[in-house]
């Protein structure tokens, strides 16, 4: 029982190195991600996916280095949330270094017309964009005013204001009162 307890509690390397060590893969991590784009944020595709659980594997074990007690892996962790917590709050109050850091929304459709620069800028293709808007209930980018990728990668559209079919059903509407209006007439003449 007492090794037990010792193995959960020692850490095998001090807290000093372990906290630089979760500072280096933090600081590279938020380096890599940011150069990688926001796709891999916001659009994982199975290749992503992939990739991000190897990443978070590897970098694991330079994390926690030969340690594998719950006292370790649980100031590792701990490490990495208050890092977290202070980088998010700094750059909530740096707005400029915030936009720096996390880059910006990038339009990839605007008025109906695909901006393919901006897609191969960021590596999305036709076919992901198409997939996307329909799960956002748009069948035809034509429709489309606006559509952006946004700082945290998701996509996001905005439909032309009034819509095809809603312009449609405004000039159908206003068709159907002239007919009503010259039948009015027509009858108020006849006499009916």
């Amino acid at each position: 029982m007492q090794d037990f307890l010792h193995s959960l509690t020692h850490a095998d390397i001090g807290i000093l190195e372990k906290i630089l060590r979760t500072f280096v893969v933090y600081v590279f991590l938020l380096i890599g991600l940011r150069l990688g784009g926001k796709r891999e944020l916001g659009m994982l595709n199975a290749f992503d996916l992939v990739v991000l659980l190897v990443l978070s594997n590897t970098l694991q074990n330079a994390i926690i280095g030969p340690d594998n007690s719950l006292l370790g892996g649980l100031l590792g962790a701990g490490t990495l949330l208050l890092m977290n917590y202070l980088v998010v709050r700094y750059l909530f109050n740096h707005p400029k270094l915030d936009r720096y850091v996390e880059g910006s929304a990038m339009e990839l459709v605007r008025d109906g017309k695909i901006l393919r620069k901006n897609m191969k800028r960021e590596l999305i293709t036709e076919d992901e964009l198409r997939s996307r808007a329909r799960t956002q209930g748009i069948d035809d980018i034509r429709t489309v005013r606006c559509a952006r990728i946004e700082v945290g990668g998701a996509l996001t559209f905005v439909p032309e204001h009034p819509t095809p079919e809603q312009k449609l059903d405004t000039e159908m509407r206003a068709r159907l009162e002239r007919i009503e209006t010259t039948l009015a007439k027509l009858a108020a003449r006849a006499g009916v």
